[in-house]
């Protein structure tokens, strides 16, 4: 059954009332008619929704509980897949998959968060908020790719890392920054793709890439527009007006020089056509892996770094003195 956002209720609306003149099955014309007229107003009203949609909207397409996650990606685009456990530190985080697969006849690593589908997954699965094991995991898996020499493909969607106290205890800041680290010296080439939401350090553990991706309606931010809210204003009902502010969405990025690319999605979001999303996907991936394949490997290091070290700005103050240096990105 396909579940409706709540600026998504014209639509189902709409659906319901051609649903039940369709199932009266009556053969008057006046009736095919109504059916003919009503199908062409859906598709109508579809297009001025999400043609129009908000930053929040955006949010919420990205957080849809029917959007594909890793699995689903794994299922349609690879084979051959051997998935591989363990931190060989701690333990297994079942937040994080990843593996070897063969992609397009090409063997890569690929490796992401899995968020589930149904309440008891989700809870096996933490809800996609990896905890340090999952993070040491991960690059333990691209330490791997590196000595067999194999490209690293990352899915990310994650609300963030994981901040509980046992989290805490056993160092997830030290292993999300292990994982910064590590990533800028891989001698292999490395694409990420936001999949869904692409939250804070959790995301970005897996996000230090050559090609930064995103689907179309995809969210990639510091912090949730809840949590952003709650912090400025005290009211987590702002959060419409935090996800604007934050300038979380593909479009925005993509203006900012933060991600490289965006893959477009069917009407309605990724949830729509599973299929037609995965190619589009692969379309896109093909194109960035024969690129960086291009790109001989000091060039591609060097060029991996200074990328991560141009986002952002900065100011500063020299000492004794009222200059100010300004830096953009």
């Amino acid at each position: 059954m396909r579940e409706y956002l709540d600026f998504e209720k014209p639509l189902k609306d709409l659906e319901g009332r051609i649903a039940k003149i369709v199932k009266s099955k009556s053969k008057k014309v006046s009736v095919q008619d109504a059916i003919t007229k009503s199908t062409e107003q859906l598709a109508t009203l579809e297009q001025e929704i999400f043609a129009n949609l908000t930053p929040w909207q955006r949010a919420q397409i990205a957080r849809h509980p029917q959007r594909p996650s890793i699995s689903d990606y794994l299922e349609e685009l690879t084979e051959n897949v051997l998935e591989l456990h363990g931190d060989r530190l701690y333990g297994e985080d079942r937040a994080i998959i990843g593996g070897f697969a063969t992609w397009n006849n090409h063997s890569i690593m690929v490796m992401g968060h899995e968020k589930g589908k149904s309440l008891k997954e989700r809870m096996r699965r933490n809800f996609g908020m990896a905890k340090p094991e999952g993070y040491r995991k991960a690059l333990r898996l691209m330490k791997l790719a590196e000595k067999f020499q194999r490209p690293i493909l990352t899915f990310i969607d994650t609300p963030g890392a994981y901040p509980g106290i046992d989290a805490e205890q056993r160092g997830q800041a030290e292993a999300i920054a292990r994982n910064l680290l590590e990533m800028v010296k891989l001698k292999v080439p490395i694409i990420a793709v936001v999949t869904g939401e692409g939250g804070s350090g959790g995301a970005l553990a897996l996000g230090v890439a050559d090609r930064v991706l995103m689907l179309e309606h995809a969210i990639y931010s510091v912090i949730s527009p809840e949590g952003c809210a709650a912090i400025l204003w005290g009211d987590a009902s702002k959060s419409s007006t935090a996800a604007a502010a934050l300038r979380m969405t593909a479009p925005e990025l993509l203006k900012l020089h933060i991600i490289d690319d965006i893959i477009l999605e069917p009407l309605g979001g990724a949830h729509r056509d599973l299929s037609l999303t995965a190619k589009n996907v692969s379309n896109t991936l093909d194109t960035h892996f024969k690129q960086l394949g291009k790109i001989p490997l000091p060039t591609l290091l060097k060029q991996r770094e200074a990328k991560f070290r141009s986002h952002g700005s900065f100011s500063s103050l020299q000492a004794g003195t009222n200059t100010v240096k300004t830096a953009n990105s």
